[in-house]
C-alpha cells in the first residue's frame, strides 16, 4: 500500500476518533449519564459533585478533541479537489464544508462558555445547572448538525472524484 494512502486512512481515522470523543461524549452526558445520575442520587450536593468531576474529565477530552479536529479536518480538506479554501463559499463542496466550521466554532465557543466561565458561577445556583444543561443540549444540537454536514461533504468529494480502476 502506498506510504500517502496510509497517512490519508490515519488522518481520517483520528478525525473520526476525535469527533466520536466530543460528540459522543455530549451525547452521552446528555442522554445517558446525567438522567441515571439524577435518579439514582437525587438533586443533591452527591450530584452536583459527580457531574463536575464527569464533566472536568470531559472538558480535557474536549480540549483535545478539538486542537486533533482542527488539525486533521484541516488536512482532510485539502485532499478534495473541490476544496477552495477556508470559508469558501465557491461551490458546494467548500460551502458545506464552511457552514460545518462556522457550527464547529460555535460549538468550541460553546464548550468554552460552559467550562470556563460557568465554572466561576455558584456551582449550587439552580440557575448554573440549567444553563449549563440548556447550553449541553445547544452544542448536542449543533454536533448533530456538524455530522449532518460531515456525511454530506463526504457524499459530495466522492461523487466528485474520479473512480478508482484496478483497485
Amino acid at each position: 500500500m502506498q506510504p500517502q494512502l496510509l497517512v490519508a486512512a490515519l488522518v481520517t481515522f483520528l478525525h473520526d476518533l476525535f469527533t466520536v470523543v466530543w460528540i459522543g461524549g455530549l451525547f452521552t452526558l446528555a442522554l445517558t449519564l446525567m438522567p441515571a445520575a439524577r435518579d439514582a442520587l437525587g438533586q443533591g450536593p452527591q450530584l452536583r459533585r459527580l457531574l463536575e468531576s464527569v464533566q472536568r474529565r470531559q472538558s480535557i477530552l474536549a480540549y483535545i478533541s478539538i486542537v486533533g479536529l482542527l488539525i486533521t479536518g484541516l488536512l482532510l480538506a485539502r485532499r478534495s479537489p473541490a476544496y477552495q479554501g477556508l470559508f469558501s463559499m465557491g461551490n458546494t463542496y467548500s460551502a458545506v464544508l464552511s457552514i460545518k466550521h462556522v457550527l464547529t466554532l460555535l460549538m468550541v465557543a460553546v464548550t468554552l462558555l460552559r467550562s470556563v466561565w460557568l465554572d466561576r458561577m455558584p456551582a449550587d445556583k439552580p440557575e448554573t445547572a440549567r444553563l449549563k444543561m440548556a447550553l449541553m443540549a445547544l452544542n448536542l444540537a449543533l454536533g448533530v448538525l456538524v455530522l449532518m454536514l460531515s456525511g454530506l461533504s463526504a457524499t459530495i468529494a466522492s461523487a466528485a472524484a474520479p473512480p478508482i480502476v484496478g483497485g
